[in-house]
């Protein structure tokens, strides 16, 4: 009875909670959230001060007293108090333009395959705690795969790789289920410290992460290109301790990503062995799909389909798919039930 009155005055919502970023999916309305998963509080008085870009600009920069913080690491929450406060925020934004008094919507939530279930239940505390009044989570590849409109109820194989933040999720997935998988707490925050490490060891400069993370984009690959692009890297000397700038070139870098893109590859390659040989077939003829924001690195797709020797796709916006899944998952939760991870909560209806 309370959940049908309180589901009047509430906007259901679909959440990619990424480690990089967090992206919230209203029902009939899109996504209306996209923002950096990181919180800045102010640690003596416990406030949160800032939550996503504006907490991101923080990041390097603040004073003794302000912590700018990331509440989730490898996919998983690592601050528990932080990411449901950050959850709240992001529920209280939603709602605000519908002048709800108590918002408490529904939420699907893509979690990685790897989790524990304590670590599923953090999520699942966490949502409910934000002022959820029923959290349903879905595995990440499994919401990919919807959010990119492939056939997964049917019996023909599908492949999908998403690279996130923190997580890389490799999964074969055919009659509504993930039939082999494999689970990476490597993604795109391990290139950029790729990055970092290099700037370290070849220049003796130190880099910072968001300076890192903005040369990945500019001139970032994973395969060799005709024309070589450069970039400027500031940072500090470690030998002098002063600034100092030097140039970089997109050879030097994937170099320096080559570690992590081979890792990517040799369990794109291993999840491929591990699949039926009916459902191989069916990924040799369709290909696999690239989803999340690492599909973005440029050369990507071209690297793991001259290793793995099968045609290699990235949907058109990887970085939303996760989100878009869950959003077409809250259209009609009720058919759809079977796709979501086993809940935690003793009166969940999915149990």
């Amino acid at each position: 009875m309370f959940n049908s009155f309180f589901g009047r005055f509430s906007q259901d919502l679909g959440i990619d909670l990424g480690t990089a970023n967090t992206l919230v999916y209203v029902k009939d309305k899109g996504i209306v959230i996209d923002e950096p998963s990181i919180v800045a509080i102010n640690t003596r008085t416990d406030q949160i001060l800032a939550v996503g870009s504006d907490a991101k600009n923080m990041i390097g920069k603040t004073p003794a007293h302000i912590v700018a913080t990331r509440p989730l690491a490898d996919g998983v929450i690592s601050d528990f108090e932080v990411t449901e406060k950050m959850l709240k925020h992001f529920i209280e934004k939603v709602h605000r333009e519908s002048f709800s008094i108590l918002p408490r919507p529904r939420i699907v939530i893509g979690i990685p395959m790897s989790v524990t279930e304590v670590e599923r239940k953090a999520v699942e505390d966490a949502a409910l705690n934000a002022g959820a009044r029923q959290v349903f989570l879905i595995e990440e590849p499994m919401a990919a795969a919807v959010g990119a409109r492939l056939p997964i109820q049917t019996s023909t194989g599908s492949l999908v790789v998403d690279i996130g933040g923190g997580t890389t999720e490799i999964a074969v997935i055919s009659l509504g289920g993930i039939v082999t998988w494999k689970s990476l707490r490597v993604a795109g925050n391990e290139l950029d410290s790729n990055i970092i490490q290099y700037a370290r060891d070849k220049f003796n400069l130190l880099l910072g992460e968001r300076t890192a993370e903005q040369i990945k984009v500019e001139i970032g690959s994973a395969f060799p290109e005709k024309e070589v692009k450069e970039a400027k890297m500031r940072g500090r000397d470690l030998i002098t301790g002063l600034p100092k700038e030097v140039i970089i070139n997109s050879a030097q870098l994937q170099e320096a990503l080559s570690r992590t893109v081979r890792l990517f590859i040799d369990n794109i390659k291993s999840t491929i062995e591990a699949t039926p040989p009916e459902l191989v077939a069916d990924i040799y003829e369709r290909g696999m799909i690239l989803t999340g924001g690492g599909a973005l690195l440029r050369g990507l797709d071209k690297a793991i389909q001259e290793e793995a020797k099968i045609p290699v796709h990235i949907i058109d916006d990887p970085l939303t798919a996760v989100v878009r899944g869950t959003g077409l998952i809250l259209e009609d939760i009720e058919s759809v039930k079977d796709l979501f991870a086993l809940s935690t909560q003793e009166d969940s209806p999915i149990k």
